[in-house]
């Protein structure tokens, strides 16, 4: 890895459910600087879902490979048999592009990417209004079993305790106003040397 005083990154993390991906998409339309990272995951990719664009699909071997190879910035078992990580050559690849990557990931990652990066990383949690609210939103996505749910639900309970961790929350109560305060927050991040 080249110097780190370039390297930005831009870490969201936040339960499923709280309108991460809507954000993302509009960060992304607004500054063009701004990259996807493309996390690896063991799961079965969804309908609709592209390989090397939503995620890279692969074997649960390959997977523990690459965490034996030390391959990732970060990695997690998010849920049970089901990893996901990211790839250290893929922030590479960005940073190679002159791109500031984006990591969508999971909590537990965000707090393990910014230990590595504490200098050049910005951190954003961003939270449903309430579990009931994120329960609700998970209901109308009309993919969730109550098996699913109810883990889902839980996890989000959890992740709320790490939020102190970030530099920022955001509260998506209102998506055109959230978006603003992210748009807000990742301006400022871009100017500073």
């Amino acid at each position: 890895m080249s110097s780190h005083t370039s390297q930005k990154l831009i870490i969201l993390a936040a339960p499923s459910g709280s309108g991460k991906t809507t954000l993302t998409n509009r960060l992304m339309q607004t500054f063009p600087q701004l990259a996807f990272s493309v996390s690896a995951c063991t799961r079965p990719p969804r309908a609709g879902e592209v390989d090397g664009k939503d995620y890279h699909f692969i074997s649960l071997e390959a997977f523990r490979e690459g965490i034996a190879n030390d391959d990732f910035v970060e990695w997690e078992m998010v849920y049970q048999g089901k990893y996901y990580g990211t790839r250290k050559s893929e922030l590479q690849r960005l940073w190679d592009l002159g791109k500031i990557p984006i990591l969508d990931i999971d909590v537990k990652g965000a707090v393990n990417v910014m230990r590595q990066f504490p200098e050049n990383a910005l951190t954003v949690f961003i939270q449903a209004p309430s579990i009931d609210a994120l329960r609700e939103r998970l209901q109308n996505r009309g993919t969730e079993t109550e098996e699913s749910l109810a883990e889902r639900v839980n996890k989000a309970e959890e992740e709320l305790d790490y939020a102190s961790h970030f530099q920022h929350t955001i509260v998506n109560d209102h998506l055109e106003e959230a978006a603003a305060k992210l748009i807000g927050i990742v301006r400022d991040f871009l100017q500073e040397n």
